[in-house]
């Protein structure tokens, strides 16, 4: 285990910063003081990051190495929560899809490698819970591949991070179903006795700060899970009822879910959902016997993005007004 002196953490290069977690994350890490060095493909994707104090973001492509190397200089620590739910299929016998390998397995083994070379000694990484390299989706399976990445170099004091699914305004979970519910009379789901542990975004943003400086968080896999467990027809209902459009739901048996999926997987725009998604339905996403639960519940905080009350939280009460 890496062993590390004093606050050693001032400067923070944070790769997916942009996004749903990434966002609070850095205005987190702003409010302290902190300087963060914020790549993206396009700037415009930050525009709302970039008037913070400290919040240094530059155009860059992360999977580039000469590129990662020149974003690397001058900071103390590096929090990767890059991530994709969906990838092309594989290779026949392959573990995993082209996308999940670029994102989930090549991009941490050239951040370890990038962080050894610059002197950067602290990583904290994002995975996911439930990864494992016998896992029954390709994503579970990278996901478990890019933890060894993340590991792969002596010396850097790395932190894993394995969330459930995430919840807060502007989520695509609860809101999806939310959704989905203002126009379908019923709602028909694969997988809804899948049982999910939610955990919400600012606790998982709390744990990433708090660890940065806390020694004893090195080395370690950290489960981010919530105070309850449901299964997803629960957690669907529950959008529907804070959302005040409650409806029907109803379970579909194995082909049909999988059917289901398919479309989904090739909806216009994007896909919805996956067969890969299925997959990992088949391992209920609910902490080990050790976790420690974070405090919220989506009952606290969903009743207010999914309905109209006004949220309780001033980061996204901000973000709603901007």
């Amino acid at each position: 285990m890496a062993i590390l002196h004093g606050p050693y953490c001032a400067n923070v290069l944070v790769l997916g910063g942009s996004g749903f977690i990434g966002s609070r994350l850095v205005a987190q890490l702003a409010s302290q003081g902190r300087g963060i060095v914020l790549p993206t493909r396009r700037a415009i994707n930050a525009r709302h990051l970039q008037m913070l104090p400290g919040v240094d973001v530059v155009e860059a492509d992360i999977h580039d190495e000469a590129a990662l190397a020149q974003l690397m200089r001058g900071v103390d620590a590096v929090i990767n929560l890059v991530g994709v739910l969906h990838s092309r299929r594989g290779r026949s016998g392959t573990a995993y899809g082209p996308d999940f390998e670029r994102a989930h397995v090549e991009l941490p083994r050239k951040v370890a490698a990038a962080c050894v070379r610059a002197g950067v000694r602290r990583s904290l990484h994002m995975s996911a819970l439930g990864a494992s390299p016998d896992g029954p989706s390709m994503y579970l399976r990278s996901k478990a591949a890019g933890e060894a990445a993340a590991l792969s170099q002596p010396g850097l004091a790395v932190t894993i991070f394995r969330p459930s699914v995430v919840f807060g305004e502007g989520d695509s979970f609860l809101n999806l179903f939310a959704s989905l519910q203002k126009i379908l009379p019923v709602v028909a789901i694969g997988g809804a006795d899948a049982r999910f542990q939610p955990v919400y975004v600012e606790d998982v943003v709390h744990a990433f700060v708090a660890a940065l400086e806390d020694q004893a968080t090195i080395g370690q896999v950290v489960e981010l899970v919530g105070p309850k467990v449901y299964t997803l027809r629960e957690l669907v209902q529950l959008a529907g009822r804070y959302s005040g459009h409650p409806r029907p739901v109803f379970g579909l048996p194995p082909a049909l879910a999988r059917m289901q999926a398919w479309f989904l997987e090739h909806a216009p725009g994007g896909p919805l959902m996956s067969r890969d998604n299925l997959d990992s339905m088949q391992t209920d996403n609910v902490g080990s016997p050790g976790a420690v639960p974070m405090p919220t519940a989506p009952e606290d905080i969903a009743p207010f993005y999914l309905g109209d009350q006004p949220s309780p939280t001033g980061y996204d009460h901000t973000r709603r007004r901007g």
